[in-house]
């Protein structure tokens, strides 16, 4: 138990001068990775965790970097993808998030997906064990007190009212928000394997998997079209009067709003039925199929891919029932919902993160408005790293725009498109892709054998020429900027 464990561990008063000490809010992903990277550097933190003494409508456990949502990482090909790319880049920095994630992985096809308990369990024990870290449990309310001179706040979607208003009324900027939906999670043994089966997707291998990860449900037309029909009318969890007006995200909809915006948007979605073939019947293609994705290293737990939900209990169990081999479906964990609140960064901080209106307090993970696990443990990374700087009274150059890393931070701190409607603001959350990328000097155009390139294959080739260009140009700003906080 982590509470057991750090109840039992020796205190590390952290004394000195408070310039001197990083105070890290929150430890989640970010936070927790913050932390880390501020302790790597040889700078004493203090990383302030408000569970268990208040919790949240989303967590369960008072473990650091608890996993709320989903238990993957995404595609772990750093050639070929984005996230892949930010994985290989948070990994050649020491990450704490990286390594536990390795560390705990489970079967994911060509994604890295973990083992959710293990993974915070292995956060928590790192961060304890950790000399130059103090964990103080308990909610910070209200604005830091002013003797903390290096704070960065990694509070996350959920962040305590007390703190959000203090950051308000300090901006004078309302914080946008979203609504964030969480998948329902099945026992393994609970599902038909007589009508589901083991494949991933074009068989693809990836870490930790064998090509066949996925368990995959098939639906007929019209078992499709019920389904459809069936999530429409589904009673729905009711909104807060002060919830009405906030936006989903696009990259985490529920799956009962994606449905709501045509038929067929959820078979060019997560029900797609490309790539994979039914065992069982293998001459009928089948029209819709869920796939299901191991949560827990024991594989009693699968997560139902996609399908995050705000529909009620009692109509999540009776219409995911009607899905083909689930039929009996025990659930572990049922789908809900939860607000998601985040700054308008470009507006708010400058280059390095820092809150404009008061520079001591610097902001990260996905309430500068980066979204997806990966995405604000980086943050939180290089949060850290100029936190720690700051506290050695140097500046650290920020990572070069070619990078996974240096091109989220820009989008972060600027590379939005303004909008021109008078009043309204575009910033809104963002997922690591190419497009945050600034464009190559020269695009390959020829294959190593000297043939020209054509169609798809262009695509494929600037993806993985971006790539290399990345780990290279990250390579070179390490030696450059980071040798002093090694050494440290």
């Amino acid at each position: 138990d982590s509470t057991d464990r750090r109840k039992a561990l020796p205190v590390r008063p952290m004394t000195g001068p408070q310039s001197n000490i990083v105070h890290v809010i929150g430890a989640g992903l970010a936070g927790s990775e913050a932390a880390w990277q501020v302790a790597k550097s040889g700078v004493p933190v203090v990383l302030h965790e408000m569970r268990p003494d208040r919790m949240t409508e989303a967590h369960r456990t008072d473990g650091l970097a608890e996993l709320v949502c989903s238990n993957s990482f995404r595609s772990d090909d750093a050639a070929n993808n984005a996230v892949g790319l930010l994985h290989a880049e948070m990994r050649r920095l020491g990450s704490l998030i990286m390594r536990a994630a390795d560390a705990n992985q489970v079967p994911a096809g060509g994604a890295l997906a973990v083992d959710r308990d293990g993974f915070s369990a292995a956060v928590t024990k790192a961060l304890n064990d950790h000399p130059l870290i103090e964990i103080a449990r308990g909610e910070v309310s209200g604005l830091p007190p002013a003797d903390w001179s290096n704070v960065i706040v990694a509070t996350g979607p959920l962040t305590s009212a007390p703190l959000a208003d203090a950051i308000r009324e300090l901006t004078d900027e309302n914080a946008l928000a979203f609504f964030d939906a969480i998948a329902p999670i099945v026992h393994r043994e609970s599902i038909d394997m007589s009508v589901a089966w083991f494949q991933s997707r074009y068989d693809k291998v990836g870490p930790g998997g064998n090509g066949a990860d996925y368990i995959n449900c098939p639906m007929t037309k019209e078992q499709y079209e019920g389904f459809v029909a069936a999530l429409i009318a589904g009673e729905k969890t009711e909104f807060k009067e002060w919830e009405t007006n906030t936006p989903y995200f696009d990259g985490c909809l529920p799956i009962e709003v994606m449905a709501e915006r045509g038929p067929e948007t959820l078979r060019h979605g997560p029900m797609k039925p490309v790539g994979l073939t039914n065992p069982h019947d293998p001459t009928t293609k089948a029209y819709a199929i869920v796939q299901l994705r191991q949560d827990n290293k024991l594989g009693t737990l699968y997560n139902i891919v996609g399908f995050q939900t705000k529909l009620k209990y009692g109509e999540q169990q009776r219409i995911f029932r009607t899905i083909p081999g689930l039929e009996k479906a025990e659930f572990a964990r049922l789908g809900g919902l939860h607000r998601n609140t985040f700054l308008n960064s470009p507006k708010l901080l400058d280059g390095q993160l820092r809150l404009r209106a008061q520079p001591r307090l610097r902001f990260a993970g996905q309430m500068t408005g980066c979204e997806g696990y990966v995405e604000s443990a980086s943050v939180g990374l290089i949060a850290g790293l100029y936190a720690a700087a700051d506290a050695r009274g140097e500046t650290l150059a920020s990572p070069p725009a070619t990078t996974a890393l240096g091109s989220l931070l820009g989008h972060i701190t600027g590379g939005h498109i303004e909008t021109i409607e008078p009043g309204t603001r575009s910033f809104q959350p963002m997922n690591i892709n190419f497009g945050l990328f600034p464009p190559l000097a020269s695009a390959p155009t020829k294959k190593p054998d000297g043939t020209r390139l054509r169609g798809n294959e262009k695509t494929v080739a600037k993806k993985q020429a971006m790539s290399a260009l990345a780990l290279a140009d990250l390579d070179r700003w390490i030696a450059d900027h980071l040798r002093i906080a090694a050494a440290a």
